[in-house]
């Protein structure tokens, strides 16, 4: 209320650092935040943290642009919970770097263990939580404080009970091409309302869009973007999935371990001093890539997810067209599966253990 009443008397009262949490319920202090910038240019005094990206809000006086560095938290990354962060490099920069090979030493496959860690998810919170029942408990009202809370920060929505039940529905559907018409089906709303609140729900951290690789080099390439859950914990809290159904519903075992992969080689690249942007491929005759990660704007890697623990040469048919396409511009291509094994398939092609996504 203080915030809201005094907004330059109160930034004006700040010590020389602080934080403020869930900044986006005021956006009136962005002005005097701007003020107090502009009069002293000492970086870090002031870290603003929020559940919501504070740029989508529409209240917002100033967008602080020239004066504010943006920083998204992910979840916590597998080798952040395996405590190997900091102590060598990740999976994402051996694989722009692979000139001298990505092999290594034979590894163990992982089983029902890697559904444990998608059912698990990355929120701190809910991994404290020593019971699959609690961290879904956790996760589901999660979930509903940030839609109660947060979402009415960013837009006026008069049926928000949709929104939980909508991101069900496109967790059921994560790793897939998005769908407005599907989406839709269920809950009797047109294809524009469904695309603004799947929009919000990027905005809030609880989904991802990927957007479609393009080329000059590539006709007949797919153009839809594909559609992830933000974290795979919480999608199968939605789903009401332990680790032991997750396992034994293998169709959606392997969308939610294409999301898994996405997930961990963001929170890696996020660390990273180059931008990587990410994008999935498809064309038309269904030759596919799951991630493309493109370093800089020059230097691209492409990884496929499988579920399975036999890699074959047909599983490399849509990055060896990314190969061609991109000639040397392609670092590195992978197929991840839950093998033991690091085996060469062709030049740059490479089959590897998923969870050296982790370890070294």
């Amino acid at each position: 209320a203080a915030a809201e009443d005094d907004p330059v008397g109160f930034v004006a009262d700040l010590p020389g650092r602080a934080v403020l949490d869930e900044v986006q319920r005021v956006p009136g202090l962005f002005t005097a935040l701007k003020a107090a910038v502009d009069r002293d240019r000492t970086p870090g005094r002031f870290l603003l943290t929020g559940s919501a990206n504070v740029l989508f809000v529409p209240r917002l006086a100033d967008s602080l642009a020239g004066r504010m560095e943006l920083l998204r938290l992910h979840p916590l990354a597998q080798h952040e919970l395996a405590g190997l962060a900091g102590e060598s490099s990740t999976f994402v920069e051996r694989a722009f770097d692979a000139k001298d090979g990505l092999a290594g030493a034979q590894t163990e496959r992982m089983g029902a263990a890697l559904a444990e860690r998608m059912a698990a998810g990355g929120y701190p919170s809910a991994l404290s939580r020593a019971l699959p029942r609690r961290r879904k408990a956790w996760y589901r009202d999660y979930v509903d404080t940030l839609v109660q809370r947060d979402v009415r920060d960013l837009a006026a929505i008069h049926n928000l009970d949709v929104l939980p039940r909508l991101l069900s529905v496109v967790a059921s559907q994560t790793a897939h091409l998005m769908n407005l018409a599907g989406l839709s089906g269920p809950f009797q709303l047109t294809r524009p309302t469904i695309r603004e609140y799947v929009t919000l729900l990027e905005q809030v951290f609880l989904l991802d869009r990927l957007a479609p690789w393009h080329s000059n080099r590539m006709s007949r390439l797919v153009k839809t973007a594909k559609i992830h859950a933000g974290d795979t914990g919480v999608a199968c809290a939605l789903l009401g999935l332990g680790p032991d159904e997750l396992w034994n519903d293998r169709a959606l075992y392997g969308q939610m371990l294409e999301t898994f992969v996405y997930g961990e080689l963001r929170r890696q690249a996020s660390g990273h001093e180059d931008p990587i942007a990410f994008y999935h491929m498809r064309d038309r005759n269904g030759a596919e890539v799951d991630l493309v990660l493109e370093r800089s704007g020059r230097a691209l890697v492409g990884i496929e997810v499988k579920a399975a623990s036999t890699v074959r040469s047909k599983d490399f048919v849509g990055l060896r067209k990314l190969q061609e396409a991109t000639g040397e511009r392609f670092a590195s291509g992978i197929v991840l599966y839950d093998g033991e094994l690091t085996l060469p398939f062709g030049d740059r092609l490479w089959a590897v253990p998923i969870r050296r996504l982790w370890e070294p």
